[in-house]
């Protein structure tokens, strides 16, 4: 890729690590700018207007154009590459499996960690501190599909690791700290071996 690669992002952030391991996986050079989003630095009049007007992060930058999500940003980088296959109806389950990811996963595992490892029980909302049980649920539903999904192949689309395994990783991977046991998951367990033995893997603490 020609245009310089800019990934303005916060580290403990699983959408952002997407990114990152996509980008590894790939060989492709990433510069990182960090935001804290405790600190508001999201939020300021600055990246509102210059970086993403609906103050989130991870947005991928390329050259002077900036795209948010992270999936998307994710695609962008795998478009041509072995992780999106070549197969109409495969290259659409990608897609489906990335769906779920931000519909079902997303919002109950990386939530609840969010919450417990970040901001901390102490310093919840009562709104917040009503919604766990759900999210609990949610996150437990949603792993038992992936670990049923698992039980009978190595990954999650055709016969190779593709973006579908990668930004399902991302939050998987850490969902022990949102309080989820991984030991009721070993299909799912041995899928995080496999990506984690990838070539050019790099953890999130990286």
């Amino acid at each position: 890729m020609s245009e310089r690669l800019v990934l303005h992002e916060d580290p403990v952030s699983g959408n952002c690590y997407k990114i990152r391991l996509t980008a590894a996986l790939l060989g492709v050079s990433l510069e990182r700018r960090q935001y804290d989003i405790l600190a508001g630095e999201t939020r300021t009049g600055e990246f509102l207007r210059d970086v993403n007007a609906n103050g989130r992060i991870p947005v991928l930058q390329v050259g002077s154009r900036f795209l948010p999500e992270s999936n998307a940003a994710c695609w962008y980088l795998a478009d041509g590459s072995a992780l999106i296959p070549e197969d109409r109806f495969a290259r659409a389950d990608v897609l489906r499996w990335m769906f779920f990811e931000q519909y079902n996963h997303e919002p109950n595992v990386a939530t609840l960690r969010f919450w417990l490892r970040i901001v901390g029980l102490a310093h919840l909302t009562d709104a917040q501190r009503s919604q766990i049980g759900a999210k609990r649920t949610g996150g437990e539903a949603a792993l038992e599909l992936l670990d049923t999904e698992l039980a009978s192949r190595d990954w999650l689309v055709g016969k190779s690791v593709s973006l579908a395994d990668i930004a399902l990783y991302a939050y998987t991977h850490v969902a022990n700290e949102a309080g989820f046991d991984p030991g009721r998951y070993p299909a799912i367990g041995r899928r995080l071996d496999r990506v984690a033995a990838l070539p050019r893997y790099v953890p999130m603490t990286a």
